[in-house]
């Protein structure tokens, strides 16, 4: 009993300590390096004054006093790092004592602060609805989480189009492919894989709009010409119920087309990682972004690597139906519902975005050229087989030589894209 009457005294002559969150659990630092800040992930368990847990993977030892904490971390490769904190009632806020990388001999401090994760609510594998308020024409790690989200969990969203309208018609971002997001994964960590199940893909309004231009790398020089005049906008109508689009205003000889839709988000990606700058909404990367392929349809498993504590998932630039390559520079950009469930595949590091259908494996490349972009798909196809069906790269070879089909999703972006594809059918038992 007077255990207990001292420490409630003691938390009533420190509110902040009061109102400061359990140390127990898992937490995101964030450490001010020379200005750019740098994430990691934090697991912290408490006994009496003794401190334990780990450090994005490295076991750390410390004391708590008071409102006071100090640990120690000895990374896999004999660096040491130390802590020292004070628990405020947003967290964590101290300095850390870093070795100096260009001078053995030198230590660096920085200052630093940690958030810690909710806790998982008591029922797993909730449905949650999330109604974006703002959106980000970035992929960037700076951006706080729109909303903490777990393995198994369904979200149930919304998207604008390209140009930043709503499904109102109403402008609500800038132009060029305003996110939704991003969206914390806890327990995501660098060198894990997150899997986004898309379920559903729904417009909500009843138009889109393109151009009717042919992007330069889709034309020869004998049609650049007389392909100056194109590039005006067009005005398709979704008929929702009936499932096809069609010009809102055709000219005589698209007067009976129509086209089915297939909505698809052009948009999806986690967040880059240390050291490298956000990325453009308009630019691709490792772990995704304006990748513009039309298989990114519900029923589709879109597999990303983690890089940064949460991924951060970003999802956006929604189309009704895109033919490969994205020729006319805009597909029929449109708003929509989202439904997608998250999965955290732990330890399992991939090198580039994968797409998964129910009937095939696709492994996305995107680079600078389309020779690039291609021997980055098949790489990154190859190493697939290699990881989850055990096979060697003569068996792969033999494979990819009699049924792999490449594709090109994106030309229309700063970066091109190239899928590899094979059939799931012609594949021995996954392990």
């Amino acid at each position: 009993m007077l255990r207990l009457f001292l420490m409630l005294a003691a938390l009533l002559g420190c509110p902040a300590l009061a109102r400061a969150p359990p140390l127990g659990g898992q937490w995101i630092l964030t450490v001010d390096r020379f200005g750019s800040p740098e994430y990691s992930t934090l697991t912290l368990a408490r006994a009496g004054q003794s401190l334990s847990g780990d450090w994005d993977g490295d076991a750390l030892r410390g004391t708590v006093q008071g409102g006071s904490l100090r640990f120690t971390v000895t990374d896999r490769h004999g660096a040491v790092y130390r802590f020292d904190a004070r628990r405020t009632a947003e967290g964590l806020r101290g300095s850390a004592d870093y070795p100096d990388n260009n001078f053995p001999d030198r230590r660096l401090r920085f200052a630093f602060t940690a958030r810690r994760v909710p806790d998982r609510p008591a029922s797993s594998g909730q449905v949650v609805t999330f109604v974006p308020t703002d959106y980000s024409n970035s992929f960037s790690a700076d951006r706080a989480p729109v909303l903490t989200v777990w393995p198994g969990d369904v979200v149930r969203t919304t998207t604008i189009d390209s140009g930043g309208i709503d499904a109102a018609g109403i402008t609500r971002a800038l132009f060029g492919n305003p996110q939704t997001g991003p969206f914390f994964v806890a327990g995501a960590q660098q060198g894990d894989t997150i899997a986004v199940h898309i379920l559903r893909l729904t417009p909500n309004r009843d138009w889109a709009d393109s151009l009717d231009t042919i992007v330069g790398r889709a034309i020869g020089g004998t049609l650049a010409a007389k392909a100056g005049a194109l590039g005006k906008p067009i005005r398709w109508r979704l008929d929702r119920a009936a499932g096809y689009a069609a010009p809102a205003e055709p000219s005589a000889g698209l007067v009976n087309y129509r086209v089915p839709l297939r909505p698809m988000l052009g948009g999806l990606a986690l967040a880059p990682g240390f050291g490298s700058p956000p990325l453009s909404t308009g630019d691709t990367g490792r772990a995704g972004g304006n990748m513009d392929f039309p298989e990114i349809v519900a029923g589709a498993t879109v597999y990303l690597p983690v890089q940064q504590p949460g991924g951060l998932l970003y999802l956006g630039d929604a189309h009704a139906v895109q033919g490969d390559g994205e020729t006319s520079q805009y597909a029929l950009e449109t708003s929509m519902e989202v439904e997608f469930r998250v999965e955290l595949i732990k330890h399992r590091a991939i090198a580039l975005p994968r797409v998964e259908s129910a009937t095939e494996l696709m492994a996305l490349g995107q680079a600078g050229s389309l020779d690039e972009a291609l021997r980055a798909a098949s790489t990154g196809l190859i190493q697939w087989l290699q990881q989850e069906y055990g096979l060697s790269l003569s068996e792969a070879a033999q494979l990819l030589g009699t049924a792999v089909r490449f594709s090109v999703p994106n030309l229309a972006g700063r970066s091109v894209g190239v899928a590899a594809r094979i059939d799931k059918a012609l594949l021995p038992p996954r392990r």
